[in-house]
């Protein structure tokens, strides 16, 4: 997905406003995740919001979205966001999630099972071993589980 940043998304420094960026990048994921599962998708969570590097007025940006996991009924999405000039020169990484959305069904709009994931590169393998630790924080953090249920998280704190 790409946006030109224009004056009214900007603060009155110039900069892109978060709230923008945040609104933007949820619906790439939500086309990537959409595109996955081959179903209507809803936002379950954004993870840390990254921002490394402002955008300014006149930045061309250029979100990319990938699938990282499907979990039962949910899938992970990995949101990048890459700014530049007009003229292409510049280019950066300014910010970057991991947001999950949930597939539904198109009548009941019930949570439906979702395709699996194959990780084909050295990346995506990385992205998909993690995802389990993340999935686990965020149900943690969320109070949807206990932390001593962890077992992803509890293999990577533990000391040799």
């Amino acid at each position: 997905m790409t946006e030109m940043i224009m004056p009214n998304d900007t603060n009155p420094l110039g900069n892109l406003m978060g709230g923008n960026l945040m609104r933007w990048m949820d619906i790439a994921g939500g086309i990537c995740a959409g595109k996955h599962c081959e179903a209507h998708v809803v936002t379950a969570s954004v993870d840390h919001v990254s921002f490394q590097n402002p955008i300014f007025m006149g930045d061309i940006i250029t979100i990319e979205a990938s699938v990282t996991r499907a979990f039962n009924t949910s899938v992970e999405i990995y949101v990048e966001v890459f700014a530049a000039n007009i003229k292409g020169h510049e280019n950066r990484l300014s910010n970057h999630a991991y947001f999950t959305f949930v597939a539904l069904d198109d009548k009941k709009k019930k949570p439906v099972k979702v395709p699996a994931v194959t990780p084909l590169t050295r990346d995506e393998q990385q992205l998909y071993d993690s995802a389990n630790r993340r999935r686990e924080l965020r149900l943690i953090l969320g109070g949807r589980m206990k932390p001593a249920d962890a077992k992803e998280l509890k293999l990577f704190f533990q000391e040799n």
